[in-house]
């Protein structure tokens, strides 16, 4: 067994802890692990090219992209910023928490193009929790409202990763079905979903704390 490829994993680690652009860090680690593999230049490239045609609907990105520009030229970010604001027990903690649970439902039922950093983080969560974390703590520096910010792509990040793997058509689920099969492990992919529950509820529980958590220091920061 050729260990080496493996490499290109503490690659990937090393380039997060050091907070390395994600897309040359996932880049450079697959030409290192098609490199190590044994791969020539040209195929790793030919293997890129293969997975992005095989992959096609990445493209629909392009069509949502001036969609949702044209929207944020005509106020939607203030719209929904100024819809928070008017509601009364909406908090923070409250409006991230209830999108965790919304974006793990639909990443679930297979819905995981519905939402995401473009769609809803950016143009409406965002704005949003930008409105609610002013009107209960106050004025933001420019330092807490990127974190705020940083806040709810990341619930978008936990509640799409561990809410997709309950979906039994998903491609992870394929691949840990395919990988424990060539060690012996015959299970099905509707097993495989089923004890992803468990884990998905663990991600809600540590992350909502993690909210709270979060929403408390940034009114120590404030005052």
């Amino acid at each position: 067994m050729n260990a080496w490829p493996m490499i290109g994993i503490l690659l990937v680690t090393a380039g997060f802890v050091l907070r390395v652009n994600p897309m040359l860090v996932v880049t450079g680690a697959a030409l290192v692990t098609g490199l190590l593999a044994g791969m020539d230049l040209v195929s790793v490239i030919a293997t890129f090219g293969k997975a992005f045609n095989a992959n096609r609907i990445f493209g629909v990105l392009w069509i949502v992209l001036p969609v949702i520009g044209s929207l944020e030229r005509f106020g939607l970010q203030q719209r929904a910023a100024s819809l928070i604001g008017a509601m009364k027990g909406a908090t923070l903690a409250r409006l991230l928490i209830a999108y965790l649970a919304y974006r793990q439902v639909i990443s679930a039922v297979g819905l995981q193009s519905t939402a995401g950093h473009v769609l809803t983080i950016r143009p409406l969560v965002a704005p949003m929790a930008l409105a609610a974390a002013t009107r209960e703590h106050g004025p933001l520096s420019d330092d807490a409202a990127d974190q705020v910010k940083a806040m709810a792509a990341a619930t978008d990040n936990i509640g799409l990763f561990f809410g997709e793997d309950i979906f039994v058509a998903i491609g992870s689920i394929v691949l840990i079905q395919q990988t424990l099969n060539a060690y012996g492990y015959d299970l099905t992919p509707f097993q495989l979903t089923v004890w992803a529950i468990p884990t998905a509820i663990a991600a809600f529980v540590v992350h909502t704390l993690v909210i709270r958590r979060f929403s408390a220091r940034l009114g120590r920061m404030a005052r």
